[in-house]
């Protein structure tokens, strides 16, 4: 295994990660023979911006931790370790809102159990910000006491979105938001991503690397955020700014719709195999019951899907009015949306930075409103009427 930090084997796509790969690769020494034992821990968690690449370094670290030879990337165990296929490896990532006490507790269950052909029984929750209260205090004991070869990883954007006393008991690894040029180079190496398309997606993506991914190998997302950009300069009336909300809550919800109706067909057909709901004059008990809490886990996944495209507009639109102020300000800073130059210099002309500072915040809080569960198309009809009001 060579120490180089995140230039081959399954470290080898954590890009700008350098102190993060090192301080990983110490702990997998550790756990062979010889290592500095201080240097691993059977609590992890890993913390980063949003497509900073924290689970990607859970699963690298799992997989490393597996390996014979430390992750080099190659073998079936890495393989198998990156991709959730391995059987003492565990990748949970959650579609819906909340992970609750009921999968709390099957992890729980499954963390107590030895491995049954790697070095460990390594959890990755990729969620662990979702994880409810109750389901804390059921993931409490197993973190304070576990068993002599589990190991969990928990990924969160910061640590304080994780529950005290679970963060608390964690040695913590914080990610950084990976470079411009660090993604391109990516996109141009291991998705053979164009030089020029690269850079812009990079560009773009503020450091998201599954972003920049999705703008550079689709033509559709592209259009999409141009849409978006280009609502600024529509918001001219009262009508503008209801359509363009009811355009957008429209759009999330199709893409919801898209995304998981197969899927919820498919469950809700497995479902009612295993129910024998599918044998004529077969009335299972509490199969209506059993069916209620599908459709809901099937709702909670189509909202939280939702939401997250809604999320992305947000991203867009925060870009668009922060290239508007650093042009007001004369910050010097380099422009995120270049090909909006004249849109973003005209607004900069005929409003204040005031202003600019005052639309950068109701974007702001209508993210946090559609985080509390406020009805998507009142928060983005209340955003638009204030990206399009006065100043």
């Amino acid at each position: 295994m060579t120490t180089t930090a995140g230039t081959t084997g399954v470290w080898a796509d954590l890009i700008g990660q350098d102190r993060v790969v090192e301080t990983l690769q110490r702990a997998v020494r550790a756990a062979g023979a010889g290592g500095n034992r201080h240097a691993m821990s059977h609590a992890w968690l890993l913390t980063g911006p949003p497509g900073s690449g924290r689970s990607n370094a859970a699963r690298a670290f799992a997989a490393a931790l597996q390996c014979a030879v430390g992750g080099c990337g190659e073998c079936n165990t890495c393989t198998t370790s990156l991709s959730g296929a391995h059987p003492d490896v565990t990748l949970v990532r959650t579609e819906a809102l909340s992970i609750g006490v009921d999968e709390v507790r099957e992890l729980v269950r499954r963390a107590a159990m030895a491995p049954t052909m790697g070095r460990y029984q390594v959890l990755v929750v990729e969620d662990a910000d979702r994880i409810t209260e109750r389901g804390a205090d059921a993931l409490l004991k197993s973190i304070e006491e576990p068993a002599a070869r589990t190991v969990w990883l928990l990924c969160a954007p910061t640590a304080e979105d994780v529950v005290a006393t679970i963060r608390s008991r964690c040695r913590r690894v914080e990610l950084s938001t990976p470079s411009t040029a660090a993604i391109t180079e990516l996109l141009r190496r291991r998705d053979g991503v164009d030089p020029e398309l690269a850079a812009f997606a990079a560009r773009v993506a503020q450091g998201h690397i599954g972003r920049a991914r999705a703008l550079a190998r689709n033509p559709s997302v592209r259009e999409r955020r141009q849409e978006v950009l280009r609502l600024p300069g529509r918001l001219r009336s009262l009508g503008t700014c209801l359509d363009a909300a009811a355009t957008l809550v429209e759009a999330a919800t199709q893409e919801a719709t898209v995304l998981t109706a197969e899927l919820d067909a498919r469950e809700r057909t497995e479902l009612s195999e295993a129910l024998g709901l599918t044998t004529r004059g077969v009335r299972p008990r509490n199969a209506q019951a059993a069916l209620r809490e599908l459709e809901d886990q099937q709702k909670a996944r189509a909202k939280r899907i939702q939401r997250d495209a809604l999320d992305r507009v947000l991203t867009e639109l925060t870009s668009f009015y922060r290239d508007v102020l650093a042009l007001q300000t004369g910050a010097g800073a380099e422009p995120i949306n270049a090909e909006f130059a004249d849109d973003i210099a005209e607004l900069a002309r005929r409003t204040t930075p005031e202003a600019t500072v005052g639309k950068l915040d109701a974007i702001l809080a209508c993210r946090t409103a559609l985080e509390t569960n406020v009805a998507p198309l009142l928060a983005m009809e209340s955003l638009m009427l204030t990206l399009g009001g006065p100043g």
